[in-house]
């Protein structure tokens, strides 16, 4: 099955599995499962390490495909109608990421591994408890 994995739950699966619930941490290790790494990930952990908002942001983006490669993950590319429809979407999250994402899960019709109960306002099966 696949999966779309957001950005806080991608870093904590490589840098605190124990943050992860019990569910999350299955997908993670189910050589089954096909996570999706939205091309917007790096893009935001790029921003947030510009601003010294993530630690550990230089190392993790450097090594950034090496550690998809490693965790199995593919990536998956953002289209002219996702970004679209994430700038048309009801204002209840204001995060862009987070709207392309949703943008992404409603038009693959997969679900997101994500902590973000906002999610939930959008009609995505989000997976985490």
């Amino acid at each position: 099955m696949k999966f779309l994995v957001d950005t806080h739950a991608f870093l904590w699966a490589i840098l605190s599995p124990e943050k992860l619930t019990d569910r999350a941490r299955k997908i993670f290790l189910d050589p089954e499962a096909d996570l999706l790494i939205s091309i917007a990930t790096p893009w935001e952990m790029a921003i947030k390490a510009g601003v010294g908002r993530l630690n550990n942001g230089a190392a993790i983006l450097t090594n950034f495909e090496s550690l998809l490669a490693a965790g199995g993950y593919r990536t998956l590319e953002t289209s002219i109608q996702h970004t679209i429809q994430s700038g048309l979407l009801p204002r209840y999250h204001k995060d862009p990421f987070d709207r392309l994402l949703i943008a992404q899960a409603l038009d693959l019709r997969v679900p997101i591994i994500s902590s973000d109960d906002v999610l939930d306002l959008y009609g995505v099966r989000r997976i985490w408890n």
